[in-house]
């Protein structure tokens, strides 16, 4: 069944008012291959280009980008989001790959997997819009829900367990 839509077929919020109000948390993860060219300059700058800091640039954006995710997403209820942590890194594993982390939590009647998974978007493509001088040729690629807690049910990814 689709939520998001009522009996008459018509789109509507999802009603919430008589869930429980219970701790609900969301990791979701976006990932990102620079050329090599990109990833050599900036782990040699310390991550900063002439547009300033890059990853923590990127990481403001992906907690803005959280915070108003009601406001870009039709229907997603408007969040006091208690906590959210991005976090920008290389990949250890991939030498040209970047790991843009999303972690989102609130006490809530609905879930904050929306919110991580804008977070993490926003975050990346603030990474591409600051490197895109040194070139067009990087890749946002999979962004994915790694973990949610909270509500009726509770999800782990795969790649939550590696």
């Amino acid at each position: 069944m689709i939520s998001h839509v009522d009996s008459d077929g018509r789109p509507t919020m999802v009603d919430v008012s008589e869930k429980t109000a219970t701790l609900r948390k969301a990791h979701a993860r976006t990932r990102m291959h620079l050329p090599e060219t990109v990833a050599r300059e900036l782990k040699a700058s310390g991550a900063v280009t002439k547009k300033g800091p890059v990853f923590h640039t990127a990481i403001v954006a992906g907690v803005m980008a959280a915070k108003r995710t009601h406001e870009l997403i039709p229907f997603c209820h408007p969040l006091g989001i208690e906590n959210c942590r991005v976090t920008v890194e290389f990949d250890p594993d991939e030498v040209n790959d970047v790991i843009v982390d999303c972690h989102v939590a609130v006490h809530h009647r609905t879930g904050v997997e929306m919110e991580a998974l804008t977070g993490a978007s926003v975050a990346a493509l603030t990474v591409y819009d600051m490197c895109k001088a040194l070139s067009h040729d990087i890749v946002i690629g999979e962004t994915r829900l790694i973990t949610k807690t909270g509500g009726k049910s509770d999800y782990r990814s795969r790649e939550s367990a590696a």
